[in-house]
């Protein structure tokens, strides 16, 4: 698995609008072979910044697959004139994932 991380630049006065931009242009990278998931996160601190998270099989479903195809095109008209300065991209391997929470067993109460 592979997880790209992209920090968004959104005016802040334009977040409302790129966000329906956003929302418009999902199902383009959802329909890409090797897609997971995706998460779209506002900063609290800096609220005109947006973190973009997608897992992706193989690195070469994002920089292959859905870069060269038709639907990234797309993407890009919807998307990319929002962004000031351009974002860098980045791919991230999983060294360490998240332990299941211990189930929690259900006992009485001790009554000593």
């Amino acid at each position: 698995m592979i997880i790209e991380h992209v920090l968004l630049p959104v005016a802040p006065d334009r977040g409302a609008e790129f966000e329906a931009a956003f929302a418009a242009a999902r199902p383009l990278i959802e329909a890409t072979p090797g897609f997971r998931s995706l998460s779209l996160s506002r900063c609290v601190e800096a609220p005109g910044t947006y973190l973009l998270l997608v897992e992706w099989d193989r690195l070469e479903d994002h920089t292959e697959g859905f870069r060269g195809s038709a639907r990234y095109a797309r993407w890009s008209e919807l998307l990319h004139h929002f962004y000031d300065p351009f974002p860098t991209v980045r791919h991230f391997e999983p060294v360490s994932q998240p332990e299941a929470s211990p189930a929690v067993a259900a006992s009485s109460p001790d009554t000593k």
